[in-house]
This record gives structure tokens, C-alpha cells and sequence, in this order.
């Protein structure tokens, strides 16, 4: 089967891809908030799972073969680069450039900052939902509910698990597995890889050494994220392409369930007990809602821009 090239994607969305990343990386940071659900609300979630897929498998043909390097050149050769590489030099950016101010924002201002991600993750739970395929005979309504039920309580109850006391020195081979799967968290929505990270006490630990250029501790890092998402995202790939309705449905139950976690007023902030409301109020009330329209002015322009290609390609025809 000849290679098929990847899209040609206009490169007036450069500049949008480049704030897509931005935003990706940006909540990666956030405990509770995950850097796949911008990439869903963005409307690129899919197209990098199927690139970051090709990528792992051009590494595995390099080593295993057949047709080792015109195997992983055809498999680069699908890869939308027009896309992944600005996503990824936007979540660079955001990463080397605010990793302190958004620790320090969320240590210091626990109920503003939950308040404003709580917002955004609830309004985006509608986007798994409006990408649902056809419901057919083999998705039962009724199971349908269950699994999303099923998902939401689980995902409420692993966010209960954080609060961990953090690790300053941690063994590098610690920071290696944690990080394998703290990137499987990344691209699930809903999954949040940070609240994993505080969840084990790597969470400030990192973000300083981010900041304070530990060049050690990010390579160990990053070794360890790419293992885990070698082994993570062709499994993802394999459920979004053969059981995309009820992966999606799972996926929007996760982000229910992680709401917990960015309940704003709680008994610490390291999601503690949740608690009534009490002072602060009416910030985090009004960073909600600010979160929330900022999904929705994503989610209807990301519509509109599908509705302008889907029309332009069929004038093409």
C-alpha cells in the first residue's frame, strides 16, 4: 500500500496551531485539568494521536524492521508535521515560560485557579459528547450511561487519592516511571498527568526544576515520557478508530469525575476535603464562568472553521 501523504493543512493556521499548543501545555500544568482536553475542545485531539502514532511506529519499524528506513519514512510521510510541530513548540513555549507563574498561581490562589479551571473542564465535557458517532444496535443505550457513570466514579475517586507531601530529591529512576505515566494521563481528557504529579509529590518538584533549568532531570523526564507514550498511544489510536463511541463516552464520564478535583473551595490545596463555599466567593464564581465561555467561544469557533473547510473541500470536488 503506497504511502499516503498527510494533509495538506492551510499554513494560515499556523499561528492557531501555535496557541493551540500554548493552551495544550499551559493546562498540562494545572492539577485536575488535562492537556487532552484542550486538544479535544481545540478540535486537533484526534489528528495528534494519529500522528504521534505514526511517529512511534516509524521508531519501531527503524528497529524491528521490514524495510526499515523506507518503512519509517513512509510512516513520517503521514505524519501532519504542518500541525504537530507548531502544537509542540506552543507547548514548549508554555512550559519553559510559565511553568513558575502557574505554580505559583496555583499554590497561592488555590480557589481562583480551581475556580477558572473548573469552569473550563465543565464546559467541555459537551465536546466528547457532540463527537459521538451514530449510536447503532452494539451501543446500548442504557450501557452507554453506566460506562460514563462508571468512568465519572472512578475518575472522582483517583483525584481523591492526591495530597501526597512533596518530594524535593527524588532517585532519577523514580522520576522515569512516574513520567511514563504521567504522559499517559496527558493525552486522555479528563486524565489529568499533573494531579498525577501531586499526587506522588513530583508536582512542585518539577515545575521547579523546569524552571530552574535542571537539565538532568528534565532529560530523565522526558526519557521516561516518551516511553510512555510509545506504549500508550496505539492503544488510544486502536479505541478512538475501532470503538470510538464508547471510548469517547468513557472519556467524557473521566472529565466529570475530575471535577472534584477543581471544586474550588477545599480543605487544602492539594484537593483535600470538599467543602461549602466560603471567602472567597464570588472571584472563583465569576473565573468559572469566564472558563466556561472560553470553551464555548473555542468550541463555536472551531465549528464554524470545520463547516468553512468541510464546504471549501466540497467546491473543490
Amino acid at each position: 500500500m503506497p504511502a499516503r501523504k498527510a494533509s495538506n493543512r492551510p499554513k494560515a493556521l499556523l499561528p492557531l496551531d501555535l496557541l493551540r499548543g500554548f493552551l495544550i501545555g499551559s493546562a498540562a500544568l494545572v492539577p485536575g485539568v488535562s492537556g487532552g482536553t484542550i486538544a479535544l475542545v481545540t478540535g486537533v485531539y484526534d489528528q495528534l494521536i494519529d500522528s504521534v502514532a505514526h511517529v512511534v511506529k516509524a521508531a519501531k519499524t527503524v528497529i524491528t524492521g521490514p524495510n526499515r528506513w523506507r518503512g519509517a519514512i513512509a510512516e513520517l510521510r503521514r505524519t501532519d508535521w504542518l500541525l504537530v510541530i507548531p502544537v509542540l513548540l506552543g507547548m514548549l513555549t508554555a512550559v519553559l515560560s510559565i511553568a513558575g507563574v502557574m505554580e505559583a498561581f496555583v499554590t497561592d490562589n488555590p480557589e481562583l485557579a480551581r475556580g477558572l479551571f473548573f469552569g473550563l473542564v465543565a464546559a467541555s465535557i459537551a465536546v466528547p459528547l457532540r463527537m459521538l458517532p451514530e449510536r447503532t444496535g452494539r451501543q446500548p443505550l442504557l450501557l452507554g450511561l453506566l460506562a460514563f457513570l462508571a468512568a465519572a466514579a472512578l475518575a472522582f475517586w483517583m483525584t481523591g487519592l492526591a495530597g501526597g507531601s512533596n518530594i524535593e530529591d527524588p532517585p532519577l529512576i523514580a522520576v522515569f516511571f512516574v513520567a511514563s505515566i504521567a504522559i499517559c494521563a496527558l493525552v486522555v481528557p479528563g486524565v489529568s498527568g499533573s494531579f498525577f504529579l501531586l499526587a506522588v509529590g513530583l508536582y512542585a518538584t518539577t515545575l521547579r526544576a523546569v524552571d530552574d533549568r535542571d537539565l538532568v532531570y528534565i532529560a530523565v523526564f522526558m526519557l521516561g515520557a516518551i516511553l510512555g507514550l510509545a506504549l500508550f498511544v496505539n492503544i488510544l489510536r486502536y479505541l478512538l478508530h475501532n470503538h470510538r463511541w464508547w471510548t469517547l463516552v468513557v472519556m467524557a464520564g473521566l472529565m466529570l469525575g475530575s471535577l472534584r478535583a477543581l471544586w474550588p473551595w477545599q480543605s487544602s490545596a492539594e484537593a483535600g476535603d470538599l467543602l461549602a463555599p466560603f471567602e472567597p466567593i464570588g472571584a472563583p464564581v465569576v473565573l468559572a464562568v469566564i472558563g466556561a465561555a472560553i470553551v464555548v467561544v473555542l468550541i463555536v469557533v472551531e465549528s464554524t472553521f470545520a463547516s468553512k473547510t468541510a464546504k471549501d473541500h466540497l467546491d473543490e470536488q
